[in-house]
């Protein structure tokens, strides 16, 4: 099911003006996903949006959220509880989550070992900000990038998948983002097919929670405000999958 989040008074005047946004893309879960997860929640984000190199802004806030975590121990990061749900599904799928990170968890680790973040794009922060915040992994796409509808579905084995960052990573059993020419997100690292870079223009944002936590809502909605206060965001629009 997908409903749209137009309502909420916080973007009320943003999503009003909607005239320009095509329709949302269509994305879906598998079957067997939906099996081994059922109780997965996609939350989904389009915007047009301007990219900048750095916002020292909002690097600011993201260091502030950082010190606000620092004092975690390592092994209660993983008892964060969406990133708990997220580490169950992994392993109901057949991936080692140790092994294959989560992108939310993988930030969380970086913190509190005292590594910083990287400052990479305004929107790329974003996400990163709001993943730590909520405990979501989120994938980040360039929109223009992808072709056709998207369907969330189980890596193959021995499907081609070059990772941002990681080269060409064994996708078995992970759940992954694919669109007519094949996979290209997935909750450990996106691809570099639909990677957001400086020409960017408009953007969508996956929310994995597999454990359907109730705040999912509130995440989508901040993240909203985030692309509208550091990245001029426009036509924003929301719905769940």
């Amino acid at each position: 099911m997908r409903y749209s989040l137009k309502s909420n008074h916080l973007l009320a005047e943003v999503l009003s003006n909607t005239s320009n946004i095509k329709k949302m893309k269509a994305i879906t879960i598998s079957n067997t996903i939906k099996t081994k997860c059922p109780e997965l929640q996609l939350g989904c984000m389009e915007a047009f949006i301007k990219m900048q190199s750095k916002n020292e802004n909002l690097w600011q806030k993201i260091q502030d959220l950082s010190i606000s975590k620092k004092d975690l121990q390592m092994e209660a990061i993983k008892d964060i509880p969406a990133i708990q749900s997220s580490r169950e599904a992994y392993k109901a799928l057949g991936k080692a989550p140790s092994r294959y990170r989560l992108s939310a968890e993988a930030l969380h680790r970086r913190i509190v070992k005292g590594q910083d973040l990287y400052q990479i794009s305004n929107v790329v922060d974003i996400i990163n900000y709001s993943s730590i915040d909520s405990g979501f992994s989120i994938g980040g796409y360039d929109l223009d990038k992808i072709q056709g509808d998207v369907l969330l579905d189980l890596g193959q084995a021995n499907e081609p998948y070059e990772a941002i960052g990681r080269g060409n990573i064994n996708i078995e059993h992970l759940p992954v983002f694919r669109d007519a020419q094949g996979a290209f997100g997935s909750p450990t690292s996106d691809s570099t097919r639909t990677a957001i870079t400086d020409q960017t223009q408009q953007v969508l944002l996956v929310f994995l929670n597999f454990g359907g936590h109730d705040h999912l809502n509130k995440a989508l909605q901040d993240t909203a405000q985030l692309l509208v206060d550091f990245a001029e965001g426009k036509n924003v629009e929301t719905a769940m999958v």
